[in-house]
């Protein structure tokens, strides 16, 4: 592994970016002592689309990748798979839904809104390029494949993004725990972006100015927030649903 590259791991990873993922492997390695059904459908699709493949024992690959359960195999892969900022020009029809990351720091929360935007139709996942997590391989094992599937946009200005879904004529949706509107009262059909902050801190200042609308989780009990991942989830799916009641009026 040099700088180009890194390794993700996992039967779901590994599998996701050799069935057409964004990019290809440049290897697999498999732990020599796997014999069992997952780890021939990794051998066999590899072999199909011609990535090299080689039996390794299971401590190479425990030393190659010592962040990673692995689960014995072990693909290496560019470094990071990032569209740029030109890739935020996408077409505002109502079927349109993008997640907007403010500052994310946890590779694990990133995978996992990775995971479940993948799950709700999110068209692309847009994230800062600094002082974020970025594809990293524990957020790519955390993202259970949806990596190598939902475009990632990483842009240096986050409020000139916003401001360009706007001009294309997204509206823009903020989570933010002081707002007033309740999420499910809200309208989330037709091009939307779902903001969402960082762990703890939540959206900044500036992301929140560049909102159209602000709303809030309801909440019950003492908890003060929720988890990042687990809040995406709830809206993701809150903006999932109401599409499905508008599809079959």
């Amino acid at each position: 592994m040099t700088g180009n590259t890194v390794y993700i791991g996992g039967f779901h990873a590994v599998m996701a970016a050799l069935e057409g993922g964004t990019v290809k492997p440049l290897e697999v390695l498999l732990a020599d002592h796997r014999q069992d059904e997952r780890s021939r459908r990794v051998v066999d699709r590899a072999r199909s689309v011609s990535v090299p493949l080689r039996l390794r024992p299971k401590a190479e690959l425990d030393l190659l990748a010592p962040e990673l359960r692995h689960q014995g195999v072990l693909a290496l892969m560019p470094a990071q798979v990032f569209s740029g900022e030109d890739a935020l020009d996408i077409p505002a029809t109502p079927d349109k839904l993008i997640l907007v990351l403010d500052g994310v720091q946890d590779p694990h929360n990133l995978g996992a809104c990775l995971r479940t935007a993948e799950a709700a139709g999110v068209h692309a996942v847009v994230i800062p390029r600094d002082r974020a997590a970025g594809l990293t391989p524990v957020a790519r094992k955390a993202a259970a494949g949806a990596a190598e599937r939902v475009p990632v946009i990483a842009v240096t200005n986050l409020a000139r993004s916003l401001r360009r879904f706007r001009e294309l004529g997204y509206w823009i949706t903020g989570l933010a725990g002081e707002a007033s509107a309740s999420l499910f009262e809200s309208d989330l059909s037709g091009p939307r972006v779902l903001v969402l902050g960082a762990e703890g801190e939540g959206l900044r200042r500036l992301t929140k100015e560049h909102c159209d609308q602000r709303v809030k989780i309801p909440m019950l009990g003492k908890a003060e927030s929720l988890n990042v991942s687990v809040a995406a989830a709830v809206c993701l799916y809150e903006a999932f649903r109401q599409r499905c009641v508008a599809a079959k009026r």
